[in-house]
């Protein structure tokens, strides 16, 4: 559970009406601070004599180590804990103890008990004792009633029993409301997911296979889970609507060509999802001209290159990664070029990826399927020249050229 503070906690109202009722029914001063020692209620028949002590500098600051010392060894000792301060008079620190985490504490006392129990306590700072020179605080001195050992010993095990029971119960309450609202987003979660899954059994996923990796959308579909018991509806919204505009892309322009910029937004709907499964472990950017957008060229094969970018160049890396597309026209041709920082590809393993002799029953690797995937569609498309090219170098990254001709002579392309 998340770290708590008692203002979060309780209320401080009805602690205050504890701690008053206590003070009176006992003689004692006293009150609550958190575990800073910060007070979080009034003080309680504060006595005269400490109201002047605390006037008056040196003494003030010892006032505010006895109190600092005292509640440290209590919540050390995880009980009451009885000690004289720096002018001799008794006080005591009450630990409030939820679960192993320290609170705060009540601090009382301001009393003096008999000459011949003082050995029973703990004197933990230096005694001052210039104030005794003070006609007025030594007056106000001998206004505080004697008590004795057993009687503030009983009242602070008594305060001890009720405070933490009373805080102890507060965080239950506080427990029980997350888990109310936990078990409210889990429903939402169990909702959306069943939606999505109805959704997907509804695609073609077998025309998919070939160009979207199943392993994707329920990857998204984890997400969505984690994210609707994190966030509210606008963000689970905005992923859900992403996914729904990518699912309708790839139904409409399977087998297609479609216009660069098509491909270009579907990319960045992909990219918006996977910034959320990855948070900013994964940063991207697109910098392809506007003079570019026209131009077509089979749907989907971006998406499978930077698909296996992130799954198979960024995931595996430990540190932060990046993906750039960029686009630019040369000669007759467009290039895209999408090159990741990641881990790279060993020389042998790219071998077999580009082998041409390879088919793809025999791939084991789905990095192998993919590209073997866009080549066969850029060779269909435009010829057996317009194969991509890698370059990957280990521990600096891969970079993958496509090639497109700006105009299309192939009868296969103009009718596919």
């Amino acid at each position: 559970m998340r770290k708590m503070h008692l203002r979060d906690i309780t209320d401080i109202e009805i602690l205050q009406e504890i701690q008053d009722g206590f003070a009176r029914s006992t003689g004692l001063a006293a009150v609550t601070v958190d575990y800073k020692g910060r007070p979080v209620t009034e003080y309680s028949n504060f006595s005269r004599f400490c109201k002047l002590i605390r006037e008056e500098g040196k003494c003030r600051e010892a006032c505010h180590r006895s109190d600092a010392y005292g509640g440290l060894e209590a919540a050390r000792k995880e009980k009451p804990y009885i000690y004289r301060c720096h002018t001799g008079l008794v006080d005591f620190a009450i630990p409030i103890i939820i679960n192993g985490q320290y609170m705060g504490s009540i601090m009382a006392g301001q009393v003096k008990i008999e000459e011949g129990e003082l050995s029973r306590l703990d004197h933990i700072i230096n005694e001052t004792n210039h104030w005794k020179d003070n006609e007025e605080i030594m007056e106000a001195y001998n206004e505080i009633p004697l008590i004795s050992y057993d009687k503030i010993s009983g009242a602070a095990q008594m305060m001890f029993l009720v405070s933490n029971y009373m805080v102890e119960k507060d965080v239950m309450r506080l427990m029980q409301e997350e888990l109310n609202v936990q078990n409210l987003k889990l429903m939402e979660e169990v909702k959306v997911r069943a939606e999505l899954e109805k959704a997907l059994k509804d695609t073609e996923i077998k025309a998919l296979q070939s160009q979207v990796n199943p392993h994707f959308l329920f990857n998204v579909l984890n997400t969505v889970g984690r994210l609707a018991l994190i966030e509210k509806a606008p963000k689970t919204q905005e992923i859900v609507h992403s996914l729904a505009e990518i699912l309708r892309y790839v139904l409409k322009s399977i087998n297609k060509l479609v216009e660069l910029k098509d491909e270009i937004d579907h990319i960045e709907r992909y990219l918006k999802i996977q910034s959320v499964r990855f948070g900013e472990r994964i940063q991207y950017k697109i910098d392809i001209p506007n003079s570019l957008h026209k131009i077509l060229i089979p749907s989907m094969i971006l998406q499978s290159l930077v698909e296996n970018s992130i799954n198979h160049g960024l995931e595996p890396k430990e540190e932060y990664g990046n993906i750039k597309i960029t686009g630019y026209a040369y000669e007759d041709e467009v290039i895209i070029e999408i090159s990741d920082d990641g881990i790279g590809i060993p020389k042998d393993r790219l071998k077999m990826i580009l082998d041409e002799d390879k088919d793809i029953e025999g791939m084991t690797t789905s990095i192998g399927i993919g590209i073997n995937n866009v080549n066969k569609r850029l060779t269909h498309h435009y010829g057996p020249e317009y194969k991509i090219e890698i370059k990957s170098k280990l521990e600096v990254g891969t970079t993958v050229k496509v090639r497109i001709p700006k105009k299309i002579n192939s009868r296969r392309a103009l009718h596919v």
